[in-house]
């Protein structure tokens, strides 16, 4: 049988084309499957850059808020209270050391103020009175309000909004100091009890340096516990101290009575660090601005000159 030679074309395996039939199912498939695949990786693009630009905003926003939390408001003020343990065990008892603290993140500076303990000031409820007597007499009539009550007395003379308090009882900075190791001081002169030149001191012995009073008026040692607290400031801040922060932590919380949040402590830290040891603006009510004074009950008081005292607040901490 003879088959037409374009017939044997067509059929033929080895030519180099072929044509497809217009009808040919598998060519179909081909050319669907290529019009998918296009379109999908598109997407998958799309979708990658969408979630790039959300994580983005995201983290942009997170940066934000966290610097406006560290930095805003620009001004905490924290006081400060030493108390000695009473006999129950309780905060009962007066004030021996009082400071008021401001911190400012935006600026390298911290304020730190020590106020005479027997400074003669109103007392609200109870009329003029020593300044530490405000926490003894709030202690004794509803336990836990001596800060409070303290802090308004501040408010009312002073003139300044506080925002928190913290306080301490002595033997409990004598347990954070020997959980940090010790400290350390460099003393330019002879002070509390030390001849000058360089002192690691102990719990115990930093404790008895702040109030060291032999030979010396409440003044120096106001200024002592100044020194004492900026170099255990000091030390705190040296690497070496690092690796006892657990112990020091856990220490200075099982101490130390505050209604500072934990989310204000970073705030108060950077602001330390930022301002550094030479950053610390650190005076005391000095005895040029009071007037010694003997009450009728025979009490020696200072007696304050608000006139001296007013310009040194306002240079210190600004407006309330």
């Amino acid at each position: 049988m003879i088959f037409p030679i374009s017939l044997l074309i067509m059929i033929d395996p080895s030519a180099p084309t072929q044509p497809v039939p217009v009808d040919d199912p598998l060519s179909h498939l081909q050319r669907v499957r290529v019009q998918r695949r296009a379109p999908v990786r598109r997407h998958r693009r799309g979708l990658s850059g969408c979630c790039s630009g959300v994580l983005l905003g995201l983290l942009i926003i997170f940066f934000a808020l966290t610097a406006a939390y560290l930095l805003f408001p620009a001004n905490t003020r924290l006081l400060l209270l030493g108390v000695d343990r009473a006999p129950d065990g309780s905060f009962t008892g007066r004030t021996d050391t009082i400071m008021l603290l401001q911190v400012n993140p935006l600026q390298p500076r911290v304020a730190l103020l020590s106020i005479p303990r027997d400074l003669w000031v109103p007392i609200p409820g109870v009329g003029e009175n020593r300044i530490n007597t405000a926490h003894f007499f709030a202690e004794a009539s509803q336990p836990g309000s001596g800060p409070r009550a303290t802090e308004q007395v501040i408010e009312a003379n002073f003139g300044l909004a506080v925002h928190y308090y913290a306080r301490i009882r002595f033997e409990g900075f004598q347990k954070v100091v020997d959980a940090m190791g010790g400290v350390t001081l460099e003393l330019k002169e002879p002070m509390g009890g030390l001849p000058a030149g360089r002192h690691h001191l102990n719990g115990a012995q930093a404790l008895a340096f702040a109030r060291d009073r032999k030979g010396t008026d409440d003044f120096f040692r106001m200024r002592q516990g100044q020194v004492i607290l900026i170099a255990t400031a000091r030390q705190l801040l040296h690497p070496l101290t690092w690796p006892r922060f657990p112990a020091i932590i856990a220490t200075f919380f099982d101490s130390i009575d505050t209604n500072l949040p934990i989310w204000e402590w970073p705030r108060i830290g950077l602001a330390l660090i930022r301002a550094g040891m030479d950053g610390i603006d650190h005076r005391t009510i000095s005895r040029e601005m009071v007037t010694p004074f003997t009450t009728d009950q025979g009490a020696q008081v200072l007696l304050p000159n608000w006139e001296a005292i007013r310009p040194m607040i306002r240079e210190m901490f600004g407006d309330r």
